[in-house]
């Protein structure tokens, strides 16, 4: 399921000889058959590269999603941009960030993606289930991020099979000064309701952006060479899993292979100064 590439440091272990102190590079793919704050803090931290919670919605609850999904009804990126056809439901707020504000349109269509979203799982609204699940296992409970005292759009539904090239995503970079509070750290939540027969992999470097990074786009994404060294980890979809880990990393998303679907309920997380979690998508 998961696959780690780990990078050797030169020197013995700390010895009473001189030996040099070990450098541990952090960054393994963890799986926990339930969410608790301390595996989340371990990822909030830098301490795990991704962090994989068995059954975060159960294979009953993620079919019941995506019958009630109307295909007809999501949108999609804009495929001109970033290259290949990704639907969801559901806007990004930084796509409508414009000179410090929010654009008019973003709040039309976070109501109307509220509303259809509101019944999908058998008559409730799958983010508020999961919102409510993330409450529960963080000590200092959670909420949706809000914007000029307005709460945001949290807990897009997408759906992807031609994947998505290597990115990464930091609320401060995109939407500079636009939550009400700055969190400390940026988490990305997706919870996979249905899964492809093969393909659909995420995989996280450990390698952050930099100023010179944008000498090497590809349109709108990066190249791969950027991150040819770097540490990384490699977490397969499956049914019900919930996975976390820290997007400000670059990232990638394979291409489906085989029959199936790739749908996932994604939103990020913050941790705020207060100590509790916002979230927005």
């Amino acid at each position: 399921m998961f696959v780690m590439q780990k990078y050797a440091v030169d020197g013995e272990r700390g010895t009473g000889h001189g030996g040099a102190t070990p450098v541990h590079t952090l960054f393994d793919a963890e799986v926990a058959e339930e969410l608790d704050s301390r595996r989340l803090s371990r990822v909030a931290a830098g301490l795990l590269g991704a962090l994989s919670v068995r059954n975060f919605f159960t294979e009953r609850e993620c079919r019941a999603i995506v019958a009630s999904l109307a295909e007809d009804r999501m949108g999609q990126y804009d495929a001109a941009v970033v290259g290949m056809r990704i639907k969801k439901l559901g806007p990004a707020v930084f796509d409508f960030y414009n000179n410090g504000s929010v654009a008019d349109a973003y709040w039309e269509q976070a109501a109307e993606a509220t509303r259809q979203r509101a019944r999908l799982l058998a008559g409730q609204d799958p983010f508020q289930a999961a919102l409510d699940r993330l409450a529960k296992a963080w000590h200092g409970g959670a909420a949706v991020a809000t914007a000029g005292g307005r709460p945001l759009f949290a807990g897009m539904i997408r759906e992807m099979g031609e994947g998505a090239g290597l990115h990464f995503d930091e609320v401060e970079r995109e939407f500079p000064d636009g939550l009400d509070e700055t969190p400390l750290c940026q988490l990305a939540f997706n919870c996979y309701l249905s899964v492809p027969e093969s393909g659909g992999e995420v995989t996280v470097f450990r390698r952050r952006w930099r100023p010179g990074d944008e000498d090497h786009r590809d349109g709108y994404w990066y190249r791969p060479h950027l991150v040819a060294d770097e540490p990384r980890v490699t977490v397969a979809p499956r049914c019900g899993d919930a996975v976390f880990f820290d997007p400000r990393n670059y990232h990638r998303v394979g291409a489906n292979e085989g029959g199936g679907r790739r749908v996932t309920l994604s939103f990020f997380i913050g941790v705020s100064a207060h100590g509790n979690l916002l979230l927005w998508s």
